[in-house]
């Protein structure tokens, strides 16, 4: 017996459903960025907290609202100081010294070897002066000495940088130095003075046989520039 074609059940068709089989992201493309995640959070971490004094000295050097020049050279950027493993420090009596232990003060920096002749001596005067001639600020300002070789120091040079406030002396390879301090062209480390600001960061680099007065007046701008977060005392 034939069945009606209205009454005949139709038998559905099945339908195909495509299947895209995904794999697994890799572990190392993971871990990649992660990485690259976790950089970009940490600049940003430095950009903010180095806004203040990027801001402080581009007011005072850059726009210059009073029409004024610095006379040292301003390193754009500021060159950060390096790790302990890059800048390995001692003190006088061969004992490490730890890198972070500079930040936290202005530096006025001088470079020599340990037989400090006499364009060192003229240095480290000048760098003595400076200091003393910031009045009241001049407790937000230490001095270094960086010995660039391991013979002994002359002790009279001692003597004479270790009255009133004394002068930091500790060694460091060159070669090691030169990763974070620089002179400029034609010139050697010797010949310059250093300025080093409180997050560790060079940040000018004065000319050879500086003017006393146009040198004092920088640093007094930089310190007016930083009166809002820096405070004296490390």
């Amino acid at each position: 017996m034939t069945t009606p074609g209205h009454l005949r059940r139709r038998t559905p068709r099945a339908k195909v459903f495509g299947l895209t089989v995904h794999s697994p992201p890799e572990p190392m493309l993971v871990d990649e960025r992660r990485t690259r995640h976790g950089r970009a959070k940490m600049l940003l971490v430095l950009l903010v907290c180095a806004a203040p004094v990027i801001a402080s000295y581009f007011t005072y050097f850059v726009i210059r609202p009073e029409g004024r020049s610095n006379y040292g050279e301003l390193i754009v950027p500021p060159r950060p100081l390096p790790q302990a493993s890059e800048l390995p420090l001692v003190d006088l009596q061969r004992r490490a010294v730890d890198v972070a232990s500079l930040r936290g003060q202005w530096l006025l920096v001088v470079v020599a070897d340990a037989d400090c002749d006499a364009g060192c001596e003229k240095a480290l005067l000048l760098q003595r002066q400076l200091r003393e001639t910031l009045g009241k600020e001049r407790d937000r300002v230490d001095k270094l000495w960086l010995v660039t070789d391991s013979r002994p120091v002359r002790p009279e040079v001692l003597q004479a940088i270790s009255s009133g406030t004394p002068t930091m002396v500790l060694r460091v390879p060159r070669d090691a130095l030169a990763r974070w301090l620089s002179p400029a062209p034609r010139h050697s480390l010797e010949q310059h003075m250093f300025v080093v600001d409180p997050m560790g960061q060079w940040m000018m680099r004065v000319p050879p046989d500086p003017d006393p007065a146009r040198l004092k007046r920088d640093i007094e701008r930089l310190l007016r520039a930083s009166a809002s977060w820096d405070r004296p005392g490390r």
